[in-house]
C-alpha cells in the first residue's frame, strides 16, 4: 500500500514537471489577441518574459502595458486555506519618473498598490478548486503608464491570463473592465480625462456565462437604474475578454496540473459527525437568545465533543480531516436553516434589519463626534479639521493616476477587543485599508469641494459582529453632520448577504438561494458573498461585492441592489431622528483661518532672515502659515485662542514698522544708523526699519568704505528716493546724484501704511 502511495506521489509530480516544461515551451512562441472594446483595443499577448513562471501575459491599452506572473507551489501549504498572495506595485519609470525619496528609488507599498492588490485578489480567488492549499503569488510588472489609460483594470486581466495560460489549477479565465458614466452615456475603460467627468466609477469582474465575480464602485449618488445599466454593459464586455484569453488557452494547448492532495473532508468522517452532532448544531443555531459569545462557545462546546468522540473512532485521523469534517457539518446545518426554514441565527427575517441606535456630540473637544450601534456591531466616529496644507501628496501616484491631492480623509480601526481577541496593536492590515477606502469613497460625494479645512474622520470599531465597514460609513455620517461639515445629504451603507444551493449537474451554477439583509458575521462566514452598498436617499455612492463561489448570476446581483436600497433609506430614517441636518455652526473651540495682507516692501520684515520669523510664529502659537500669492499670507490655527496669540505676535512683530508713503523723486532727510563695508544705513523717520544706500550711490567718486567720505553714525544727510525695486521691494536710493549744483526741495513725510489681517472664515459654515 506504502508502495502504491508513493508511486502515486512520484507520477503526480512527473506530471507536474510535464505541464511546466510544456509552459515554458509554450512561453518560447509568443501569442497575441486582440479585443474591441468600443472604440478602443485591449491586446493580451503572451512573451518572452518570465519563462521560468508558471505562467505570464501582459495586457496593454493604449501605451499603458501591465505584465502579470503566476507561480504555484507542487508541494502543499500547512495553512488550512488558500495561500494566496497578490503583489501589485507601481513604478515611477513605467511613467519616465525618477523617485524623489532620498534612495531615489521605490519604497514600501503605498495605500494604493495594496487596494489594486486587493482587487485583482478579490477577483481571482474564487475561482480556485475548494481544497486547493498551494502556496501561490501573482506579482506585477508595471511595464509603461501613458498617463491615459490606468493599469489597474490591465492588471486583473493580466493576472487572469497569467493563471489561465499556466498550468496552475484554476477555473477561470476572466475578465475585467471600468465603466464610467457621463450623462447618459456609458464609457467603457474610460481615459483619465473622462473619469475626471464621469460620476460613476465601476470595475466590473466576471466569470464565463455572463456571471460576476467582484465589483468594486464608488459613484456621485448615482441611481439605481442607471447603476444596474452600468454592470449589465460591464459583464457583457468582460465575456469578449474571457473568449480572446479561452482562444490563446486552446492555441498554446494548455494542461493543467494535477495536484499532489486535495484537501477536503473525507466523506465516512462528516457521516459520522452528522449523526453525532448535527441536532446538537441545529439546536444552537435554532436558539435566538444566543449573541456573538455565547452562541461560538457552545458551537465550540459541541466541536470539542465532537472531535474526542472522532480521535476515539478513528485514531489515525489527520487533524485537518477532523477539524474540517466539524466545518463542513456546521456550514451544511447553518445553510440548510436559511434555504429550508427561511431562519437566521438571531430570529430576524431575511429582510430584517438589527437593531439600531445613533448618538451624537459625545466629546465636546472634538470637533464632531457620532456612536453607530447596529445589533453588536459598534463604531465610534470622531471629525478632526486642519489646514488644507495638511492634505495627502502622493508623487508616484500623481505620475501614474493623476490623483494630485485630497483633503477628505477616512482612517478605519479594527482593535483585537472589538472580537474579544488579543492581537497586536500598531500598523494597518489590508483588510482596515480596504474597509477604510470603502467607508471613505461612500462619503466623499457629499462632502463640500470649497470646504476651508482639510477633514480627518476615525471609525474606531468598538464591537465587530459583521458590516463594520458600513456602519463605519453611517458613524462618519453623523460625525460629519455634528462638527457642522456641510454634507450634501447623509449617507447610509448596509452588506447584503448569500445562502445559494449549487446546481448538482453543473456546480458553477445555482440552483436555488436566499439574500440576507444586514448579515451577522457568522452569516458573512459560512454564506456566499459579502455584498456591501452605500448612498444617499437619492442614490448610491459606494459599492462592493466580495464573492466566494465561482460566480454570481446578473438576476441575483440586481435582487441585492434592490434589497440594500430599501434597506438604505430604512436606516436613514432611524439616523434622522437622532440629526437630520449639519449643523449651522462649526463648534466654537473648532479651527479658524484667516489671511495677511503683507506689502511686497514689508514681506522680508515678516518672514525674516530664512523664514526665522515665519518658524518662530508657528513653534510659539501652533499655527500654519502658507502663502497664497506675493502679498497674501494664509494663517490656519487650530483653536481660536491660537490665532489670538498669532495676531498678538504679528502685531508685535510690526508695531515699529510703520511705513510713510513715499513720493518718487523726492528729496528726504535720512539719519546713518549704522557704517558697513558696502554702505550706509539709513532711517527717514524713527520707527523705520534701517535701509542699505550702497556705496555706489554716496558719491560720484568710486568709493570702497564710507568712512572715505568723512560719514558718521547719527550724521543726517539727504537722499533723492527712486520708488521701489519690482523684483524684491527694496527701496532705491541715491545721494550722488543731488551733489549737482541744481537746486533741490526737501519733502516731508504724511500717509502710512502697513501689514493688516483680515478674516477668511469664521466658526460659522460657508
Amino acid at each position: 500500500m506504502k508502495y502504491l502511495l508513493k508511486l502515486g506521489h512520484l507520477l503526480a509530480r512527473r506530471h507536474v514537471r510535464y505541464c511546466h516544461q510544456s509552459i515554458y515551451r509554450s512561453n518560447g512562441n509568443p501569442r497575441r489577441v486582440e479585443v474591441d472594446l468600443g472604440e478602443k483595443k485591449l491586446s493580451i499577448s503572451t512573451v518572452n518574459f518570465a519563462r521560468f513562471a508558471d505562467g505570464c501575459a501582459v495586457v496593454q491599452l493604449g501605451d499603458t502595458s501591465v505584465m502579470m506572473t503566476a507561480v504555484s507551489k507542487t508541494k502543499p501549504s500547512p495553512s488550512q486555506f488558500m495561500p494566496l498572495v497578490v503583489d501589485f506595485r507601481q513604478k515611477a519609470a513605467a511613467a519616465g519618473r525618477i523617485p524623489t525619496n532620498h534612495l531615489r528609488r521605490e519604497l514600501g507599498t503605498t495605500d494604493a498598490e495594496i487596494l489594486i492588490s486587493r482587487l485583482i485578489d478579490r477577483s481571482i480567488r474564487p475561482l480556485f478548486p475548494p481544497g486547493y492549499f498551494y502556496d501561490t503569488q501573482i506579482v506585477s510588472n508595471v511595464l509603461a503608464v501613458d498617463g491615459v489609460n490606468s493599469p489597474d483594470v490591465l492588471a486583473v486581466n493580466a493576472a487572469s491570463a497569467s493563471l489561465a495560460l499556466s498550468d496552475i489549477p484554476w477555473n477561470g479565465p476572466i475578465g475585467a473592465v471600468r465603466m464610467g458614466l457621463i450623462g447618459e452615456e456609458l464609457l467603457v475603460n474610460p481615459t483619465r480625462a473622462e473619469m475626471a467627468s464621469s460620476t460613476l466609477n465601476l470595475v466590473v469582474a466576471g466569470a464565463p456565462s455572463s456571471q460576476v465575480v467582484m465589483i468594486e464602485a464608488s459613484a456621485e449618488n448615482v441611481l439605481q437604474q442607471d447603476f444596474m445599466r452600468a454592470v449589465k454593459v460591464g459583464v457583457k464586455h468582460t465575456q469578449q475578454i474571457i473568449h480572446a484569453i479561452q482562444q490563446l488557452q486552446r492555441e498554446l494547448k494548455i494542461t493543467k496540473r494535477t495536484p499532489v492532495k486535495v484537501f477536503t473532508a473525507p466523506a465516512d468522517m462528516v457521516e459520522f459527525v452528522q449523526h453525532l452532532a448535527s441536532e446538537k448544531i441545529y439546536a444552537v443555531f435554532t436558539n435566538h437568545s444566543h449573541e456573538k459569545i455565547s452562541r461560538d462557545e457552545a458551537i465550540n462546546k459541541i466541536r470539542l465533543e465532537t472531535e474526542e468522540h472522532l480521535r476515539e473512532k478513528m485514531p489515525q485521523a489527520e487533524p485537518f480531516d477532523i477539524i474540517e469534517s466539524f466545518n463542513v457539518v456546521v456550514k451544511e446545518v447553518f445553510r440548510n436553516l436559511v434555504l429550508n426554514e427561511y431562519m437566521r441565527c438571531d430570529g430576524r427575517e431575511l429582510t430584517a434589519l438589527r437593531d439600531i441606535s445613533c448618538e451624537v456630540d459625545l466629546f465636546k473637544p472634538l470637533h464632531g463626534s457620532a456612536l453607530f450601534q447596529r445589533g453588536q456591531t459598534q463604531v465610534l466616529s470622531s471629525v478632526t479639521f486642519d489646514s488644507l496644507e495638511s492634505s495627502i501628496k502622493g508623487y508616484i501616484s500623481t505620475a501614474l493616476s493623476g490623483i494630485k491631492d485630497k483633503n477628505f480623509l477616512l482612517h478605519y480601526e479594527f482593535p483585537p477587543y472589538a472580537t474579544n481577541e488579543i492581537g497586536r496593536i500598531g500598523g494597518m492590515s489590508r483588510r482596515e485599508l480596504g474597509h477604510g477606502a470603502l467607508a471613505e469613497k461612500a462619503l466623499t460625494p457629499i462632502i463640500p469641494k470649497d470646504f476651508p479645512f482639510t477633514i480627518r474622520v476615525t471609525a474606531e470599531v468598538l464591537e465587530s459582529n459583521g458590516s463594520s465597514s458600513m456602519a463605519s460609513a453611517c458613524a462618519a455620517s453623523l460625525a460629519l453632520m455634528d462638527a457642522g461639515v456641510p454634507i450634501t445629504s447623509p449617507v447610509a451603507g448596509v452588506a447584503i448577504g448569500l445562502i445559494s444551493n449549487p446546481n448538482p449537474t453543473k456546480p458553477t451554477e445555482i440552483q436555488d438561494y436566499r439574500l440576507l439583509t444586514d448579515i451577522l458575521g457568522i452569516e458573512d462566514y459560512l454564506g456566499d458573498m459579502d455584498f456591501k452598498m452605500a448612498g444617499t436617499s437619492k442614490g448610491i455612492t459606494a459599492l462592493q461585492a466580495d464573492v466566494k463561489i465561482p460566480g454570481l448570476p446578473l438576476k441575483v446581483v440586481m435582487e441585492a441592489i434592490q434589497h440594500a436600497t430599501v434597506a438604505k433609506k430604512e436606516i436613514l430614517g432611524i439616523m434622522n431622528t437622532c440629526l437630520a441636518t449639519p449643523r449651522p455652526n462649526r463648534k466654537s473651540n473648532g479651527p479658524v483661518q484667516e489671511t495677511v495682507q503683507v506689502p511686497v516692501s514689508k514681506r522680508a520684515r515678516f518672514v525674516g532672515p530664512g523664514g526665522y520669523n515665519l518658524r518662530r510664529l508657528q513653534a510659539e502659537t501652533g499655527v500654519t502659515i502658507s502663502q497664497v500669492d506675493e502679498e497674501t499670507f494664509s494663517i490656519f490655527a487650530p483653536t481660536p485662542e491660537a490665532m489670538n496669540e498669532a495676531q498678538e505676535f504679528i502685531k508685535e512683530l510690526c508695531k515699529d514698522d510703520q511705513e510713510f508713503q513715499l513720493e518718487f523723486g523726492a528729496i528726504y532727510n535720512a539719519t546713518i544708523t549704522e557704517i558697513r563695508d558696502s554702505g550706509v544705513m539709513v532711517k527717514f523717520y524713527p520707527n523705520m526699519s534701517a535701509v542699505l544706500l550702497h556705496n555706489s550711490q554716496l558719491d560720484h567718486k568710486r568709493i570702497s568704505h564710507p568712512s572715505a567720505l568723512g560719514l558718521e553714525v547719527g550724521q543726517e544727510i539727504q537722499i533723492k528716493y527712486f520708488g521701489r525695486d519690482p523684483t524684491d521691494g527694496r527701496m532705491r536710493l541715491s545721494r550722488k546724484v543731488l551733489l549737482s549744483p541744481i537746486s533741490t526741495h526737501t519733502k516731508t513725510l504724511s500717509e502710512k501704511q502697513s501689514i493688516s489681517m483680515e478674516s477668511r472664515s469664521s466658526n460659522t459654515t460657508n
